[in-house]
């Protein structure tokens, strides 16, 4: 039993979307030491920004996940739409493969 729970634990410790991003495509990156993921569906994205972060950290930890939703996805992010802080956040993007 004890070791069911360090199992369930461990699984519960990767990065998972929202679950309106289920299903969405996922990228995996690491900049600065830091690892973040990106999950794309349609016109949304969602980045999690991975591991402990020093309070002084969280303004430049922003503006890298804003950064690597065009960098790794290749859609343009729609500024006004994204919410979130350093740990999360999610918005609208324009993609070229769905415009039209």
């Amino acid at each position: 039993m004890k070791n069911l729970l360090i199992l369930l634990l461990l699984a519960a410790c990767g990065a998972q979307p929202n679950p309106a991003m289920f299903g969405a495509q996922r990228f995996d990156a690491t900049r600065e030491g830091r690892p973040y993921t990106v999950f794309l569906k349609g016109n949304m994205a969602e980045v999690i920004r991975l591991g402990y972060a020093r309070r002084e950290e969280h303004q430049a930890i922003r503006a890298t996940m804003i950064d690597l939703v065009p960098e790794l996805t290749g859609c343009r992010i729609i500024a006004s739409t994204w919410r979130g802080d350093s740990g999360e956040m999610r918005g609208r993007v324009n993609c070229p493969k769905f415009s039209g």
